[in-house]
């Protein structure tokens, strides 16, 4: 379980929240409830991406981010630019692992100017903060 501080820390920046294993847990539950979690989806998508080593396997996972995320009609298609869109369809025949660089700086940003901030105002982390604090409270002031 995170502490209070580590819940109020999320705020401080998307990374920040990102980087946190129940952090993330929440910033998803909340894009789902704005069905919008395939934003967070690509990113991770992308960080995993980015640490492949096998050039075999570069190249089936840029087709599966490609087909899920990037395509006309894809599952959990994100919103990107025409020009970002036509520029990684040109080049998913032979990928790199910068490929999605650009989408995925797009999508960032996204998260990070839009999603973020209704996050921080959201009912799913103020209730978090809240059961944080409360328990906080609980554990230093067993006669409450």
């Amino acid at each position: 379980r995170s502490n209070t501080g580590e819940t109020m820390a999320w705020s401080e920046s998307v990374d920040t929240l990102l980087a946190n294993k129940d952090g993330l847990a929440a910033f998803r539950t909340f894009l789902k409830s704005e069905f919008s979690e395939e934003n967070v989806e690509f990113w991770l998508a992308c960080e995993d991406f980015k640490k492949t080593k096998s050039s075999t396997k570069i190249a089936s996972k840029a087709q599966k981010i490609y087909s899920d995320f990037i395509q006309a009609d894809a599952p959990k298609e994100i919103n990107i630019d025409f020009h970002t869109k036509t520029h990684i369809s040109e080049n998913i025949s032979d990928p790199t692992l910068s490929c999605f660089d650009d989408a995925q700086r797009l999508i960032y940003s996204l998260m990070a100017k839009d999603s973020f901030p209704r996050f921080l105002r959201s009912e799913v982390y103020k209730e978090l903060v809240k059961k944080q604090q409360n328990g906080n409270q609980k554990r230093w002031l067993p006669f409450l």
